[in-house]
């Protein structure tokens, strides 16, 4: 491909919070098509097929996904029909094209029980059905194609879909005081950042498996404090246990994970998390 060749990027899952933002990102250089479930059914493997061939992108972003964590308890069958089937599907249409694809992965394929950053040579160990649904889509993506990324993030929000973000300040316009969960450490992962950090990776050929989040660390009550802080909202914060706020999925209860592969490859790293959070904030509160 030339050097000033437009890259043509086709996203599925593009009316999801991630979808969406992709598509938004698009521009002169790297043109991005968008295909919903409705267009995109990609439980079926025939039209897999199809649409990868009438469309003939460089790349495909997968960002499609069964994300109902508690949901998922009651009805494995549905999150892996479409985390694990749907990927192999899209890794055969892809590996027959010799198109690159991208699987967007989560923290949940870790148990949380470490407490150092996970990097992408640890062993994974799921412990909720949506977790072991999209490792399964991992292992299936790495056995059937060979111009694969796996980029695993965590604890998203941006400007599309429903989030933690929206969800507090919405909840901040309500009441006086909230109780967040103080237990569980992870990396809050802004869109637009992960987005673009996608976007270049598919732009080269440093296939692997990726870490890719808004660097630092924070708990839920943590990040709920500093979107209060940062909207310069006086609302009271009263930390709880996970234990005191029970859910049908078990969540990790460490998830942070170290971007090692970020540095090898050299490619640049995310900015810090907060950062991220108060561009988010300032443009979601005009």
């Amino acid at each position: 491909m030339s050097a000033d060749a437009v890259v043509r990027l086709l996203v599925t899952g593009a009316n999801g919070q991630l979808g969406q933002e992709l598509v938004h990102l698009s521009n002169d250089r790297v043109h991005i098509v968008g295909f919903g479930r409705d267009q995109l059914d990609i439980t079926d493997l025939a039209r897999c097929r199809e649409v990868l061939g009438e469309v003939k992108p460089d790349g495909v972003v997968h960002a499609a996904a069964y994300t109902a964590v508690d949901k998922a308890e009651s009805e494995p069958e549905k999150a892996y029909r479409v985390n694990a089937l749907g990927t192999r599907n899209l890794a055969i249409a892809a590996e027959e094209l010799g198109i690159k694809l991208l699987y967007v992965s989560t923290d949940y394929v870790f148990d949380g029980r470490g407490t150092a950053p996970y990097d992408e040579y640890d062993n994974t160990n799921p412990q909720s059905v949506y977790g072991k649904s999209k490792r399964a889509g991992e292992v299936l993506l790495q056995s059937l194609s060979s111009r694969w990324f796996i980029v695993r993030t965590s604890w998203v929000y941006g400007k599309y879909g429903n989030n933690f973000v929206k969800t507090m300040l919405k909840l901040a316009g309500e009441r006086d005081s909230l109780t967040v969960v103080a237990d569980q450490i992870g990396s809050p992962t802004f869109t637009r950042d992960l987005g673009a950090f996608l976007i270049d990776l598919m732009q080269t050929e440093k296939y692997g498996v990726y870490h890719a989040s808004n660097t630092g660390t924070c708990s839920w009550y943590e990040f709920a404090q500093a979107i209060f802080e940062e909207s310069g909202m006086p609302v009271r914060t009263e930390p709880c246990t996970t234990e005191q706020f029970p859910r049908p999925a078990p969540r990790p209860s460490y998830s942070v994970m170290d971007h090692a592969a970020i540095r090898q490859n050299g490619l640049y790293d995310l900015r810090p998390w907060r950062e991220a959070l108060r561009e988010f904030l300032l443009e979601h509160n005009q």
